[in-house]
């Protein structure tokens, strides 16, 4: 047997003890368990970002890998608990709309709220619900507990309301997403909608009123420092400048209009 695979996405950061602990309460669970941090440097309270994160790499985990997913501004509040299975893994994460992502990509065959309480610490924090109740339930996932185990079926679970492109006759709007550590400015125009646009001629790109010159096939291709667009490992269109942010270049923001024109439109 393979195993079992808990893979962390916090807002925690890495100068205090948060994400340690919680990795310590689902090895004490399950001390077999193989951990893995994605990311504990997101925004802080961005529940989005953590949506987006979390949807741009959990297919290249291994199947039956469990996301514990803690981006939680409402920590102690009335919102719920949640852990859902979804194609070939599983989730627990606080019910704010950060799973939605991953699962508008794979409907989940299950979501129950985690109600039990014998699955959770037998206190547990207004402010530390990351260590008293996610991460117990994500070790007794990776024991082996069935999910149903976990608490009460829900089917009206949060989800956030996360723009998509609008296509017209004229090509197609879009806006930023996400900026990445290195400024480049992930949109949500997927390589489809944007050939769609493109399949009877060329294209203009601006984005925040910038004309964005060329659409390349790797960053080296930019000439010098100019601005250009791509296609990145997720398959969304960037608007990137090679060596620089294209941020702060062209100031752009998650937002930031991204327009996909027709020549002549």
């Amino acid at each position: 047997m393979p195993r079992p695979v808990v893979a962390l996405l916090t807002d925690f950061g890495s100068s205090d003890h948060y994400a340690g602990a919680m990795k310590g309460v689902v090895l004490g669970i399950c001390p077999d368990v193989t951990l893995v941090d994605v990311v504990h440097d997101l925004p802080p309270h961005d529940v989005l970002a953590g949506a987006l994160e979390l949807a741009a790499c959990y297919r290249y985990f291994p199947v039956g890998t469990i996301f514990l997913v803690v981006v939680d501004p409402g920590v102690g509040s009335a919102r719920r608990g949640l852990a859902a299975e979804a194609g070939d893994y599983r989730y627990v994460a606080p019910d704010n709309g950060v799973l939605t992502a991953a699962l508008q990509d794979l409907p989940p065959r299950k979501v129950v709220e985690l109600t039990e309480r014998k699955y959770a610490r037998p206190t547990v924090s207004r402010t530390f619900e990351g260590r008293d109740r996610f991460a117990p339930a994500a070790g007794w996932l990776a024991k082996g507990i069935a999910l149903a185990s976990l608490g009460r079926g829900v089917t009206d679970y949060h989800r956030l309301d996360i723009p998509v492109p609008e296509a017209s006759p004229d090509g197609v709007a879009g806006v930023v997403l996400r900026v990445d550590r290195f400024g480049n400015c992930i949109t949500n125009i997927d390589r489809r909608t944007f050939e769609h646009a493109a399949a009877n001629g060329p294209v203009t790109i601006t984005a925040g009123g910038h004309d964005i010159p060329r659409v390349v096939a790797t960053y080296d291709d930019a000439r010098g420092t100019d601005a250009c667009a791509l296609f990145g490992s997720t398959d969304y269109l960037e608007i990137a400048v090679n060596g620089a942010s294209a941020a702060e270049r062209l100031s752009l923001a998650r937002g930031s209009w991204v327009f996909v024109r027709r020549a002549g439109s």
